[in-house]
């Protein structure tokens, strides 16, 4: 699942520095929930221009789900996005 946050990069940092039980990685897919910031992982080679044509802004973030309990889940990104 791909979404935006407020506040660029910044932002986005904010966000995965608040997460408790989300690991932040630089690539997705796991059976634990892993979150990265794809325009300074997987797109940070492209310019700016690039990544924004391709839809890729400072404030996006990836989460790959993984096998912990939803409820735990949708707890922690809660609490990390209303932290931030």
């Amino acid at each position: 699942m791909t979404f935006e946050v407020e506040g660029g990069k910044e932002g986005a940092y904010r966000v995965e520095n608040a997460l408790k039980l989300i690991d932040i990685s630089n690539n997705l897919g796991d059976a634990k929930s892993l979150m990265t910031h794809p325009a300074t992982t997987t797109h940070q080679r492209l310019s700016p221009e690039a990544r924004a044509g391709l839809g890729v802004t400072d404030g996006m973030l990836r989460i790959s789900v993984g096998l912990e309990d939803p409820d735990d889940i949708c707890e922690d990104l809660g609490q990390a996005l209303a932290g931030a």
